[in-house]
């Protein structure tokens, strides 16, 4: 079992960046595959960005690509996204989301079972 907490959230204006934290508990992290989800009012939760167990292989929604970047400190428990670039359409509620062992669909956030309560971002145009 793992629990996550999300940190880094807030307010910056369009082009400006910030930088998410997920803290995970327990001693198995590094089996954990790690995916940020976005939920903006009105719409459903979205795929934004994963990393796999070793930290290796990143995966990124097509909004996100080359503004985003995910990574991961296993020896510390902590996955990052760091966001650049940002855009009013940015705005969500960002989740953090752990899956046991390896993912073959990343985007798919039925293969997540273990989740954030979540971090706000806003990004004022």
């Amino acid at each position: 079992q793992v629990q996550l907490v999300e940190s880094g959230g807030g307010l910056v204006q369009a082009g400006g960046s910030l930088r998410l934290s997920c803290a995970a508990s327990g001693r198995t992290f590094s089996t954990y595959t790690v995916g940020w989800f976005r939920q903006a009012p009105g719409k459903e939760r979205e795929f934004v960005a994963a990393i796999n167990r070793s930290g290796i292989s990143t995966y990124y929604a097509d909004s996100v690509k080359g503004r985003f970047t995910i990574s991961r400190a296993n020896a510390k428990n902590t996955v990052t996204l760091q966001m650049n670039s940002l855009k009013p359409e940015d705005t969500a509620v960002y989740y953090c989301a752990a899956a046991a062992g390896p993912v073959s669909s990343y985007e798919n956030i039925k293969k997540y079972r273990h989740w954030g309560q979540g971090t706000q971002v806003t990004v004022s145009s």
